[in-house]
């Protein structure tokens, strides 16, 4: 091996597995007549091969609650933090209303609004014939056919038509705007108003918030309608219920303490949603990954504010008699 000049890794590889042999066998493998070089090349390659023992670091029970307790108040701050930039935007708007974009403003009203009428007038129709033909089958029963009105009617307009609006533009409109905010993050667009002295608020959130909380209450009202209209169509249908009667029902039973409960969940829903959207595309990693990750972020945090606000809405009405 003294002559041995050049080599290469299959020797290394070679006496490696002669030493394990030996290891193995109880017997002893003499490697001092090679040359350095590969005697050291060989110590290198015999640390590496090491098994890897894993260490046992996972925190007890303890560390453990601290850290989510510490993950816990930065997203309460983080969501704070956010609410309070967009309570400052507004009061900017309320006082300065001259250097709102109204445009943007317009375009966001557009995409939210009039582009959203299709998906929810299929929901809302679809919606309104499902409860009313459930309620047709157990009221039938004791001859209080026409009081399908009434359970489609308040239960349309005080509950489900917000609720269907709100979870079909979280889905649609939240989801939007997490994207295309956490893109313009990712491309540095939001980092270069911060160096013009832009508020990335001002500028990109709250076109979007005043938007979405006007056209809201408008896509409650028309889902409203559809969800009336697709009771109607199962009455008319199923239950020989004329349209004219029907409708004298529903007028009957809905008044405007009911529509009033209605628009204002539709408004603190679209606030929800806009909020949701916003903040989780000014959160969003820069990469493709990470916009992805904020747009499902997104629709799960609309969703369940929109449910938890609706609970909230229920304890208050039923307090104050509404």
């Amino acid at each position: 091996m003294h002559e041995v000049e050049t080599w290469d890794s299959s020797l290394l590889l070679f006496l490696n597995e002669a030493q394990r042999w030996a290891l193995a066998q109880g017997t002893r493998c003499d490697l001092s007549l090679l040359p350095a070089s590969v005697r050291t090349l060989l110590a290198k390659l015999e640390i590496t091969a090491r098994p890897i023992v894993v260490s046992d670091d996972a925190p007890n029970i303890v560390t453990a609650i601290g850290l989510a307790t510490t993950d816990i108040f930065k997203k309460v701050r983080d969501i704070s933090t956010f609410v309070g930039e967009c309570v400052l935007s507004a009061i900017r708007l309320a006082r300065q209303p001259q250097r709102f974009r109204w445009n943007d403003c317009l375009s966001e009203m557009q995409q939210c609004g009039a582009m959203a009428l299709p998906i929810v007038s299929l929901i809302s129709l679809l919606v309104g014939l499902i409860m009313a033909y459930q309620a047709a089958v157990q009221l039938r029963q004791f001859g209080a056919d026409i009081f399908v009105a009434d359970l489609v009617g308040l239960a349309v307009v005080r509950e489900m038509g917000p609720m269907m609006a709100a979870i079909i533009m979280a889905g649609r409109t939240g989801a939007a705007f997490a994207a295309t905010i956490g893109n313009m993050k990712a491309g540095e667009e939001i980092d270069a108003l911060e160096t013009l002295g832009i508020l990335p608020v001002d500028f990109l959130v709250m076109p979007r918030l005043v938007a979405l909380g006007v056209m809201m209450p408008l896509l409650a009202m028309y889902a409203n309608l559809l969800g009336v209209l697709g009771g109607m169509i199962v009455g008319a249908g199923v239950l020989d219920i004329p349209p004219s009667a029907y409708w004298v029902q529903t007028q009957s039973i809905v008044d405007l303490s009911d529509v009033f409960t209605g628009l204002t969940k539709a408004f603190a829903f679209g606030l929800l949603i806009g909020l949701s959207g916003c903040l989780r595309g000014l959160q969003a990693e820069r990469s493709a990954a990470g916009v992805g990750r904020a747009t499902t972020s997104a629709v799960v945090t609309a969703i369940l504010l929109v449910i938890v606000a609706d609970a909230l809405f229920a304890v208050a009405f039923n307090v104050l008699g509404l």
